[in-house]
């Protein structure tokens, strides 16, 4: 593998390793560069061995301890350790194939013994119980694992679909929760803020009719010192009249009013003022017995 060789001679490149035979028997091992051979001698570079790193990916299909079928993914990295590299070039025929079978024995007979949900929180155990065995049984032909990945674990298509409704049945029912729970939240605050509307509407009802009879009453009194021979009666009913016309046409200027039916004549009039008369003098007796 990346060498160049010739009768006399050879070249081995870099973080390669070469096998020197003489006479189909190993002598040595031969470190990157220019080498010189004595073919005469029976002298020969037998092969070439690469100590990069090498990546193998391993699907393995086994069963849970719950009955779920899943495929794992795992991923070994291991190379060749340049001072036992005569081992991995006579003892195994085929390396990755022999990593592969371990690789399988290590996993079924750990897998079955857990849960599917055990798997994906453990599945960091798995893997360093496949990169101890493959130490143990790598090392002795001249090869070093470096890592061992757990990159996937595949259940079944029925499992996995199970398992993302059952995951959206649990969400949608913390979601009815909050959403109930921001109802409450609303319909609280938005009572709350009707009665304190209310309240206002009332405390400014109340503050208006008080302004209004409190101006009743400065004009009555003004107009009888103003104007002679002239009682509070006819002041008042004047004054009820003048209001009563400035409401009609009020109501004939807004635009966002439609046709209004009123009891109109001189009557009603008098019955408006008799109505506030009686108010006012209610009022008076009232604060008459407070005192």
């Amino acid at each position: 593998m990346g060498n160049t060789c010739c009768f006399l001679c050879g070249c081995i490149d870099q973080a390669s390793v070469g096998v020197v035979e003489r006479w189909g028997r190993f002598e040595r091992l031969a470190p990157p560069g220019f080498h010189f051979f004595n073919c005469l001698a029976g002298q020969c570079l037998a092969g070439v061995l690469s100590t990069r790193i090498h990546s193998l990916d391993v699907r393995i299909e086994t069963k849970t301890k719950d009955n779920v079928f899943v495929q794992l993914v795992c991923s070994i990295q291991y190379r060749i350790v340049k001072q036992n590299a005569d081992d991995a070039f006579y003892e195994l025929a085929n390396p990755r194939e022999q990593i592969q079978a371990y690789v399988f024995d290590v996993v079924r007979a750990i897998v079955p013994r857990m849960a599917l949900d055990e798997l994906f929180e453990q599945k960091g155990e798995v893997a360093i119980a496949v990169l101890e065995e493959l130490e143990k049984v790598m090392g002795a032909y001249g090869y070093c694992i470096e890592h061992i990945l757990m990159v996937d674990i595949i259940p079944d298509d029925t499992v996995r679909r199970a398992m993302n409704e059952i995951n959206a049945a649990q969400r949608l029912q913390l979601a009815s929760v909050y959403k109930g729970e921001a109802e409450k939240v609303l319909q609280v605050k938005r009572a709350e803020a009707d009665a304190e509307a209310k309240y206002l509407g009332g405390v400014g009802v109340a503050r208006q009719r008080q302004a209004i009879t409190d101006g009743l009453r400065e004009n009555i009194l003004e107009f009888s010192h103003k104007v002679a021979g002239t009682s509070a009666k006819e002041v008042m009913d004047l004054i009820m009249i003048t209001q009563y016309f400035d409401t009609i046409k009020d109501l004939g200027n807004s635009s966002k009013n439609t046709t209004v039916f009123i009891p109109h004549g001189p009557g009603h009039v008098r019955d408006i003022g008799d109505q506030i008369r009686n108010g006012l003098m209610e009022a008076s007796c009232a604060q008459i017995d407070e005192q």
